[in-house]
């Protein structure tokens, strides 16, 4: 598996140099820290709006070739972050690589929650031209717990002062208050959410209420002996946080070579986005299973393939199939419909072995080679199943984790699997021009160029 990059997005009035602390803790990770166009070294860029810095994010991530990566956005980088965050989850090309997100006091996709007076007083300091000393001081000091030690706080004020005219006002008076919810939505690319614990406007309570709802595979954490300027004030607490959210998200991260595939436009977008939704959790608790049978579930799991690490994972993606009808369109004529006959299935196996979970691997086993075998069920008891309704059952499940598993695209990628990339949206699909085993299409190279 590929080892996640950190792409980091700075705040208002500030530059990729925000960061230097935070990175110097997370060096022995690949990372990027960018410019937004109007800001540091972009500052002759002027002002470009929330719809072209997403853009100018995306361009940099298809650029660099990213196929697996954290987007860390603060502040005003965080409603950037999140909107390519959205696009990639709804399987924009080249966005295939986005596997994480971290929020550090973020603006969120809805207009900024900001005092209208601070906002005016903000405005007012560009009046006459460019930040004078005076006012950077007081945004600088204004967005901290403490004042920042020496030259750490010169370094925040000089980045504000060189921050363009043009784009400071067009953030405050446009950018913060464009309202991206509806085009953003839910989220499914896992992210942590940061929070200063002495932020105002942006502190945990306005986190949970403007950016949790978009993420249902989220964590809020707040930062102590901080304000707004955490990357500032508390670089070490914020790299572990975010080290943390690197160590979770990487087992979703896929080989190089197979994301290269996946996010061509040899790939429909309504495909893409279905097989970087299976690289995520669940979304939802799916409703049908009980926590035993659940329990049941990973531990059939556990004995039909043995390697597979994430056996809840898999058992909830089991449960969500046979309960929403995502079925392999046939069943036998001696079962029951699926969600019957596995809820009846479990209960069974769960009474004829005096409690299947809590045996001993070779006792569930053995357990398992006897359902095979015609030995264990009941008979005239609608709540279970026959010991011949139980064979069939079993053959059943061992076909529907085998095919859930399958379509991991974490599988596919192991298996070398390309089949998915044969038609992408334009009018003539690509398909295959040779078909024989050893015979590799120059577009199949990627993959073994890049491994």
């Amino acid at each position: 598996m590929t080892q996640p990059s950190l792409v980091f997005l700075h705040a208002l009035g500030a530059s990729h140099r925000e960061w230097d602390g935070v990175r110097a803790d997370l060096s022995d990770i690949d990372g990027i820290a960018l410019d937004l166009p109007g800001f540091g070294e972009r500052k002759g860029e002027g002002y470009a709006d929330v719809a072209a810095m997403a853009d100018d994010l995306a361009g940099e991530i298809r650029r660099r070739r990213l196929t697996a990566c954290i987007l860390v956005g603060h502040s005003m980088g965080g409603k950037i972050a999140t909107i390519v965050a959205a696009r990639a989850a709804a399987g924009e090309v080249g966005l295939a690589g986005v596997v994480g997100v971290v929020l550090v006091a973020a603006s969120p996709p809805c207009p900024e929650p900001m005092d209208e007076d601070r906002r005016e007083q903000m405005i007012g300091w560009v009046a006459d031209g460019a930040i004078g000393r005076a006012d950077a001081e007081t945004f600088v000091d204004a967005n901290t717990a403490t004042p920042l030690p020496e030259p750490l706080r010169e370094k925040a004020i000089a980045d504000v002062r060189r921050s363009s005219r043009e784009a400071w006002l067009g953030w405050l008076e446009r950018g913060s208050l464009e309202d991206w919810r509806a085009r953003v939505g839910r989220v499914s690319i896992p992210a942590l959410i940061v929070a200063g614990a002495e932020d105002g406007d942006l502190g945990e309570a306005a986190q949970r209420a403007h950016n949790l709802p978009h993420y249902p595979h989220a964590e809020v954490r707040s930062v102590e002996g901080a304000a707004h300027l955490i990357p500032y004030e508390q670089p070490q607490a914020l790299a572990r946080l975010i080290r943390a959210h690197v160590a979770a998200v990487a087992s979703s991260a896929l080989p190089a070579a197979f994301v290269a595939i996946l996010g061509s436009d040899r790939v429909s977008r309504r495909t893409r986005t279905a097989m970087l939704e299976r690289t995520r959790p669940v979304a939802d608790a799916p409703a049908g299973w009980t926590a035993a049978e659940r329990a049941i579930a990973a531990q059939l799991v556990a004995h039909i393939l043995p390697e597979v690490e994430d056996m809840d994972g898999l058992a909830a993606r089991v449960e969500r199939a046979v309960n929403q009808g995502q079925g392999d369109g046939w069943r036998f004529a001696e079962l029951p419909a699926d969600a019957e006959a596995w809820t009846r299935g479990l209960a069974t196996l769960d009474a004829v072995s005096g409690g299947f979970v809590a045996l001993d691997h070779d006792a569930q086993a053995n357990w398992l080679e006897r359902i095979a075998e015609g030995q264990g069920g009941a008979t005239d008891d609608e709540r279970h199943l026959s010991p011949a309704q139980m064979v069939l059952w079993f053959q059943d499940v061992r076909a529907e984790i085998v095919r859930q598993w399958v379509a991991l695209p974490a599988t596919m990628a192991a298996i070398g699997y390309d089949g998915f990339a044969v038609g992408g949206d334009g009018p003539r699909k690509q398909g295959y021009s040779r078909t024989a085993a050893t015979d590799v299409e120059t577009w199949q190279q990627v993959r073994e160029t890049m491994a």
